[in-house]
Protein backbone atom coordinates (compact mmCIF):
# COMPACT_ATOMS: atom_id res chain seq x y z
CA UNK A 1 0.00 0.00 0.00
CA UNK A 2 1.23 3.71 -1.03
CA UNK A 3 2.30 6.12 2.00
CA UNK A 4 -0.14 9.60 1.61
CA UNK A 5 2.10 12.54 0.33
CA UNK A 6 3.27 15.19 2.24
CA UNK A 7 0.99 18.13 2.02
CA UNK A 8 2.90 21.29 1.11
CA UNK A 9 1.20 24.10 1.53
CA UNK A 10 0.39 26.75 -0.78
CA UNK A 11 1.18 30.89 -0.44
CA UNK A 12 -1.75 32.61 1.65
CA UNK A 13 -2.29 35.30 -0.87
CA UNK A 14 -3.08 32.50 -4.23
CA UNK A 15 -5.38 30.86 -1.42
CA UNK A 16 -7.09 34.35 -1.14
CA UNK A 17 -6.89 34.83 -5.24
CA UNK A 18 -8.85 31.31 -5.32
CA UNK A 19 -11.23 32.82 -2.33
CA UNK A 20 -12.30 35.46 -5.20
CA UNK A 21 -12.67 33.64 -7.92
CA UNK A 22 -14.88 30.92 -6.08
CA UNK A 23 -17.08 34.18 -4.94
CA UNK A 24 -17.41 35.69 -8.23
CA UNK A 25 -18.51 32.29 -9.71
CA UNK A 26 -16.16 32.64 -12.64
CA UNK A 27 -15.21 29.84 -15.03
CA UNK A 28 -11.13 29.19 -14.54
CA UNK A 29 -8.76 27.63 -17.30
CA UNK A 30 -6.92 25.36 -14.33
CA UNK A 31 -3.85 23.58 -14.67
CA UNK A 32 -2.92 20.67 -12.36
CA UNK A 33 -0.50 17.67 -11.94
CA UNK A 34 -1.85 14.23 -12.99
CA UNK A 35 1.05 12.35 -12.47
CA UNK A 36 4.07 12.86 -14.39
CA UNK A 37 1.67 15.10 -17.02
CA UNK A 38 -0.39 18.00 -16.55
CA UNK A 39 -4.11 18.42 -17.42
CA UNK A 40 -6.41 21.56 -18.47
CA UNK A 41 -10.03 21.50 -17.31
CA UNK A 42 -12.33 24.69 -17.54
CA UNK A 43 -15.00 25.08 -14.28
CA UNK A 44 -16.16 27.18 -11.85
CA UNK A 45 -14.19 26.99 -8.22
CA UNK A 46 -17.07 26.63 -6.03
CA UNK A 47 -15.32 26.11 -2.46
CA UNK A 48 -12.26 25.33 -1.08
CA UNK A 49 -11.59 23.55 2.25
CA UNK A 50 -9.17 21.73 4.41
CA UNK A 51 -9.82 17.99 4.63
CA UNK A 52 -7.24 16.07 7.05
CA UNK A 53 -4.81 18.58 6.97
CA UNK A 54 -4.60 18.87 3.26
CA UNK A 55 -6.72 21.80 1.06
CA UNK A 56 -8.86 20.89 -1.66
CA UNK A 57 -10.44 23.01 -4.52
CA UNK A 58 -14.13 21.77 -5.07
CA UNK A 59 -15.17 22.78 -9.25
CA UNK A 60 -18.24 21.85 -11.11
CA UNK A 61 -19.56 18.06 -12.04
CA UNK A 62 -17.24 16.61 -9.22
CA UNK A 63 -13.64 18.11 -9.81
CA UNK A 64 -11.90 17.52 -6.85
CA UNK A 65 -8.25 18.83 -6.51
CA UNK A 66 -5.81 19.25 -3.75
CA UNK A 67 -4.40 22.24 -3.64
CA UNK A 68 -0.56 21.85 -3.96
CA UNK A 69 -1.34 19.56 -7.57
CA UNK A 70 -2.13 22.89 -9.19
CA UNK A 71 0.34 24.40 -12.02
CA UNK A 72 -2.12 27.57 -12.43
CA UNK A 73 -5.23 29.17 -12.89
CA UNK A 74 -5.98 31.59 -15.53
CA UNK A 75 -2.03 31.25 -16.55
CA UNK A 76 -1.38 32.95 -12.92
CA UNK A 77 1.24 29.80 -11.65
CA UNK A 78 0.64 29.00 -8.39
CA UNK A 79 3.18 29.86 -5.41
CA UNK A 80 3.69 27.23 -2.78
CA UNK A 81 4.68 27.92 0.99
CA UNK A 82 4.41 30.71 3.45
CA UNK A 83 1.20 29.32 4.64
CA UNK A 84 0.91 27.60 7.73
CA UNK A 85 -2.74 26.00 9.57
Amino acid sequence: MKGKRKYIPINCGYYDRMEAWATTKKTCAITYKNGDSTELVSTKILDLKLLDGIEYLFGENGFLLRLDDLVSIDGIPLEMGNCTF
